[in-house]
């Protein structure tokens, strides 16, 4: 699978760190969450956004510039087309990663921000229709592993924002690892674990025949 190394067509730090309140309520308007999704395809002005979401070209525009204010957008280049100055808008970063969070009310703006519940609502109709593909694993491991393996997703979804656009249908990665209650084996017993290559038979429970 071939990958365009200029996904987006502009330059962009590769992880941006956000805690700020601002930055916080900006990412939690759907609209908005949109709006950053698709400037990781090309930069936009915000005529183009507002047709591409089917929205008024002053709604579009006050949310742009909530995004600018709070450091997430910002504009990559510009042209003239008959003496007014058009804006192209683009990512401040590929990736923005929700830092620590202190105020519980900025953790209660993050509990909001819920792609996998954004995903599910999507996927509906592709589940319908027998063309969702997904899967769901449980592992019980511990958090260095956790870290690594997230690292490796990231990097994953990144080269999936990265493949050349083309086709007619947008299709959606989503990814998530989270703590459950799903059931798990205890750790095994030493004395009871398989032979070696030929090494005796294992042991019966008592009263097999």
């Amino acid at each position: 699978m071939s990958v365009n190394q200029r996904i987006p067509d502009y330059d962009l730090d590769d992880l941006l760190v956000v805690t700020a309140p601002e930055q916080l309520r900006a990412l939690a308007d759907p609209l908005r969450g949109t709006i950053l999704e698709l400037l990781l395809e090309r930069a936009a002005t915000v005529n183009e956004l507002a047709a591409a979401v089917d929205r008024p070209k002053s709604s579009v525009a006050y949310h742009v510039n909530q995004l600018v204010d709070a450091g997430l957008l910002r504009v990559v280049r510009t042209r003239r087309v008959r003496a007014i100055e058009e804006r192209f808008y683009g990512r401040a970063a590929r990736t923005f990663y929700v830092g620590a969070l202190h105020r519980p009310e900025d953790k209660q703006v993050v509990a909001r921000i819920n792609g996998l519940a954004e995903a599910a609502a999507e996927a509906a109709a592709a589940h319908a229709a027998d063309e969702l593909r997904c899967t769901l694993v449980h592992a019980r491991i511990p958090i260095e592993d956790v870290r690594e393996f997230w690292a490796e997703v990231q990097a994953l979804a990144r080269r999936f924002a990265q493949i050349p656009r083309a086709g007619d249908q947008v299709y959606g990665f989503a990814a998530g690892l989270y703590p459950t209650d799903a059931p798990t084996l205890p750790d095994a017993d030493p004395s009871s674990e398989a032979p070696a290559a030929g090494g005796g038979a294992p042991e019966r429970e008592p009263g097999a025949g």
